[in-house]
């Protein structure tokens, strides 16, 4: 009997088309994010293009769009001014007055200048930290983390956001932007590959939305196993509780990849895992089980550009077309 494979999914980029969905949801909630500022009538919107946002999460480290957000708001804030200078970390007390004491017309002028302003900002500045958004970072949704609300609310929409979180949403009414999503690989060869090989997902995603498109797409079948953000989060805690130490154990870290093996517990051949992001093919690099970084670009707004990035962080193969996975395999 000839002995299977262990085919290791991202999901977003890799099995869902997110490029309508998280990717979106970043660039609203930054610009939502100056909601009240004094000039922000003159922001353009969309604030700036998905392609500078896809360029800026490739630059690495950046495992969730939380993050990559909150970057993004570092980034602008580099632009942004008050009457009285910089705010200090002590002015977050009351985000939504303070957020009314600055001024993002020089911002405003900026975005609506360039074309890459993620970019040159990043090139200008490097990863700064601004106080004032290190300040809403903190904590989580219902803990007083205004980024990661207003993320939530904008993904989630209304009634998800409730039925995850608690509460009535306060920033966003819309429809979730979640429901923008749809599935980049046909289900027939999900289907075909789940029969000759062990399929599993790594992905950055919480548990409670990583749900969502199995349920939704009926992919949960052709899986064995899914590993999520918040088993990174347990083990981080476990080892923080056991040695005082804080880690992150997401992505570029080969943690998820080389725990799906153990919870597996099956025999298997080669390993495989299939990736979008330069940080997905340094963790397979890294691992290990000695997994092989297998590149994907289907959604990617500047293909050979990723590719490019991809082939340097470490992919073994690049596929721009799923016709192309039965081949890599056998």
């Amino acid at each position: 009997m000839k002995i299977p494979n262990l085919i290791v999914f991202d999901m977003d980029g890799v099995l869902i088309d997110v490029s309508g969905s998280y990717r979106e949801t970043a660039r609203k909630t930054a610009r939502l994010f100056f909601d009240g500022a004094r000039g922000f009538g003159k922001l353009p919107d969309p604030l700036f293009p998905l392609t500078d946002l896809a360029e800026l999460k490739q630059t690495g480290n950046l495992n969730n769009d939380w993050d990559l957000t909150a970057l993004t708001l570092h980034l602008l804030f580099a632009l942004v001014k008050t009457p009285s200078g910089r705010l200090s970390a002590d002015d977050s007390t009351c985000p939504e007055e303070t957020i009314r004491r600055y001024d993002v017309s020089d911002l405003a002028d900026f975005l609506n200048a360039s074309s890459r302003p993620l970019m040159e900002l990043l090139d200008r500045y490097g990863r700064r930290h601004d106080p004032f958004v290190t300040s809403c970072y903190q904590g989580d949704v219902g803990t007083g983390n205004r980024i990661k609300r207003i993320f939530q609310e904008i993904y989630l929409g209304p009634s998800l956001f409730t039925a995850l979180h608690g509460g009535q949403p306060r920033f966003y009414r819309g429809e979730g932007l979640i429901h923008q999503e749809s599935l980049l690989m046909d289900p027939t060869l999900l289907a075909d590959l789940s029969r000759d090989h062990i399929l599993a997902i790594a992905t950055g995603r919480p548990r409670s939305e990583a749900n969502f498109p199995l349920d939704r797409f009926n992919l949960r079948k052709y899986f064995q196993l899914v590993i999520t953000l918040d088993d990174c989060t347990r083990e981080e805690e476990r080892i923080f509780t056991e040695r005082g130490e804080r880690i992150s154990l997401n992505k570029p870290d080969p943690y998820m990849l080389d725990r799906i093996p153990c919870l597996i517990g099956k025999g298997f051949n080669e390993c495989y895992y299939l990736g979008d992001m330069p940080d997905d093919m340094q963790a397979a690099r890294s691992s290990k089980t000695g997994y092989r970084g297998v590149g994907v670009v289907l959604s990617s707004a500047d293909p050979e550009n990723l590719r490019k990035e991809l082939l340097q962080a470490g992919a073994d193969h690049i596929i721009d077309d799923y016709a192309a996975l039965p081949g890599i395999l056998s």
